[in-house]
């Protein structure tokens, strides 16, 4: 019985695991180009862009940092005139442990992006609100979907590098 239980804690030991250590702003920014006129023309029609960013790095033994890049633009539809622009750096630190080595790459770019996600779209929503903005509520973002498509543009760019030096 005592060698049952020292087994199932051991396998428990090596079974891998993702938490959470820190979720915190790294960098946060808003301009207002047009400063009051943004507010003298309340018939705007916004058009918001977002482009989104991360990048990961090992700090410790099993502990890495994120990074989510998120900078919202916020212009006017018909005049193309920016009205605001948001940006912001929420980042984490999350530990990796029993994580074989090809998952920790897929893991830093779609779980703690997803985890972290919510907060900074959190963060922006507060900033546009105190800047006296209509709210701004961004979508959700498959992270998932994302990370698939950057490892096919690079097996492909990989595939194309390898056909121009057979090539010549």
């Amino acid at each position: 019985m005592a060698n049952e239980e020292k087994g199932a804690t051991e396998q428990q030991a090596q079974k891998p695991t993702f938490g959470i250590d820190r979720i915190y702003i790294k960098d946060v920014s808003m301009e207002c180009p047009k400063g009051v006129e943004a507010f003298f023309n309340k018939t705007w029609k916004p058009r918001v862009e977002m482009d989104i960013n991360n990048s990961h790095e090992k700090v410790a033994d099993d502990l890495y940092e994120v990074v989510l890049g998120l900078t919202i633009t916020v212009k006017d539809l018909e005049s193309d005139v920016t009205i605001y622009l948001v940006e912001i750096q929420q980042a984490g630190t999350f530990h990796l442990t029993n994580v074989p080595e090809q998952e920790i790459r897929r893991l830093l770019s779609t779980m703690a992006p997803s985890t972290l996600f919510p907060y900074a779209r959190e963060a922006i929503d507060v900033l546009v609100l105190r800047a006296n903005f209509p709210p701004l509520r961004l979508s959700p973002v498959n992270f998932d979907l994302l990370f698939a498509q950057a490892v096919k543009q690079q097996q492909e760019a990989e595939a194309n590098s390898s056909e121009d030096t057979t090539v010549q």
